[in-house]
């Protein structure tokens, strides 16, 4: 006789009990007054806001080289984005997540609008759509649309 044959014959089911879907420990973190403050500040009164691993020169990770190339493809003037090293803060670097209930770096916001992360930005670059949001917003101008037709 197969093994395995036997062994689904003799094993029964067990049903999870109303309780079972609490067992595990919940856990939650709230991000402080403070933090939220300032954070809600930093996107209000900027343009673009780039929470980063390292800073626009000294990428520390693949994830924020590439936000930072794709803003640059894109013309986005870093002078006028505000970045944070969250790898300098590790309240910054969990409260942040929270702050956008996305889980991982880089995040982007956009005129106070959060956009997303490395992945959500490629594709947008990828289908235009964030060619057409920094137009939209007047982070970058219509070169097309300047330029005098012939």
């Amino acid at each position: 006789m197969n093994f395995f044959r036997a062994a689904t014959r003799t094993s029964t089911l067990i049903r999870p009990t109303n309780y079972s879907r609490f067992a595990a420990p919940v856990s939650a973190r709230w991000i402080s007054d403070s933090l939220k403050s300032k954070l809600d500040q930093a996107v209000k009164d900027n343009e673009v806001v780039l929470f980063m691993k390292g800073t626009p020169e000294e990428p520390m990770c693949g994830f924020s080289r590439a936000a930072v190339q794709i803003m640059q493809v894109q013309g986005v003037d870093f002078g006028k984005v505000k970045t944070f090293n969250v790898l300098e803060d590790a309240e910054l670097r969990d409260g942040v997540k929270e702050y956008s209930e996305w889980p991982t770096i880089p995040q982007v916001y956009i005129k106070g609008d959060f956009v997303g992360g490395c992945d959500i930005l490629l594709n947008m670059h990828q289908s235009g759509d964030l060619e057409d949001l920094l137009i939209k917003e007047g982070i970058v101008s219509d070169v097309e649309a300047e330029e005098p037709k012939q």
